[in-house]
């Protein structure tokens, strides 16, 4: 045997060997393969994921998730800055992203207090107009918009946080001009305008008891006109250690009973030390920073990333009990350095809230822990 074939032979018994099961380097399946028999998985993304400019993300979303979410594409502020005039250009981008890649794209959203511009609630002299006048904005904004991607988006977020934490209406202008039946007058809209697409209602905190009752009864009210609500989205904006997960599941059961599903759709974990004795996604919530609610500028201590791993495995495990409801779980986010939770409420700070890191790398603890049987 000459010195070429021991060669060989040598690199064969090697390769057999590195790759041999106390070697092995088997890439996970991507989550949205493991879950692809429970409920979709889907990712908030923006318009540098869409359109190639961020490599790297894109080719993540592509391989892990089957839902997309746009964090603000399809908001009426980005989309519908001034009267009479629309820029789709970007949320074309987004929808043709999602269809191009076989994923199911979600609408968020048509009615939202913030992220509305001035001009939808004025008339010509700067003057509030009336409800007929802006039933008639909102109808014609919902009916261009939804009827824009009939068949291209599965489902719209219709309206979004319009419930305060007590149950009752938030006081915003749909609300004090058109009157509390402004919701349901969105939907009403949004179902004519695309017959076959699932309509939604999204809102954080459905946890607590006093604000899902104000919800219940709105769903209520939108079944007895027959209007289809296919399910409530509920954000998931948690805590390491709030809320408790029989609070979360008393939130499941209570829209069970009246045949509607619950999605998670804006799914994160705040890992750090909170800013205020109430948690709250609402978005105009802000707080002065300090330190002591930046502890880990220098990376996640193996313990709370342990903890981080066992509460998302709290979380999927009760989503799979409850999987003939939930449907989808979207992460808000598609790495930790683009969450929103870096600024909110705090300023500049260091979060770890996602399934995949600065780097979009998997957590692989996260990935274990709700993965395992």
């Amino acid at each position: 045997m000459n010195c070429f074939s021991i060669s060989r032979f040598s690199l064969v018994l090697l390769l057999i060997f590195l790759t041999g099961p106390g070697f092995s380097q088997k890439k996970p399946v991507p989550i949205k393969d493991h879950f692809k028999k429970d409920f979709l998985i889907g990712a908030a993304i923006r318009r540098n994921h869409t359109d190639g400019s961020d490599v790297k993300a894109q080719k993540l979303i592509v391989e892990q998730f089957n839902s997309i979410s746009p964090e603000n594409d399809l908001k009426w502020g980005a989309l519908h800055p001034k009267a009479g005039v629309y820029q789709f250009k970007y949320a074309d981008q987004y929808v043709d992203f999602g269809i191009r890649n076989g994923m199911t794209v979600i609408g968020h959203t048509l009615i939202w207090h913030s992220q509305s511009p001035e001009w939808i609630f004025k008339d010509d002299q700067g003057q509030q107009i009336g409800r007929d006048a802006l039933l008639k904005r909102m109808q014609e904004h919902i009916e261009t918009v939804v009827g824009r991607y009939k068949g291209k988006i599965k489902g719209w977020d219709v309206v979004n946080e319009a419930f305060n934490d007590d149950g009752s209406f938030r006081n915003t202008k749909w609300k004090t001009i058109i009157g509390e039946d402004y919701i349901e007058k969105a939907f009403e809209f949004a179902q004519k305008a695309d017959p076959g697409c699932e309509l939604y209602y999204n809102d954080y905190n459905l946890y607590n008891s006093a604000k899902r009752a104000g919800v219940l009864m709105l769903v209520k009210r939108l079944q007895a006109k027959h209007i289809n609500i296919k399910a409530v989205g509920e954000q998931g904006h948690y805590h390491l250690d709030k809320p408790e997960i029989s609070s979360i599941e008393k939130m499941l059961t209570d829209f069970k009973v009246l045949g509607a599903g619950v999605n998670f759709t804006e799914l994160d974990i705040d890992v750090l030390p909170r800013a205020g004795k109430e948690i709250t996604a609402e978005v105009s919530a802000s707080a002065g920073y300090e330190s002591k609610y930046d502890p880990y500028k220098d990376g996640l201590p193996d313990s709370v990333a342990r903890a981080l791993a066992k509460r998302y495995q709290s979380i999927f495990n009760l989503a799979v009990k409850y999987r003939n409801m939930v449907s989808r779980i979207t992460f808000w986010g598609l790495t930790d350095g683009a969450s929103w939770l870096n600024n909110y409420p705090v300023r500049g700070r260091t979060n770890y809230p996602l399934l995949f890191d600065r780097n979009y790398q998997m957590k692989t603890t996260v990935y274990k822990a709700i993965t395992e049987k």
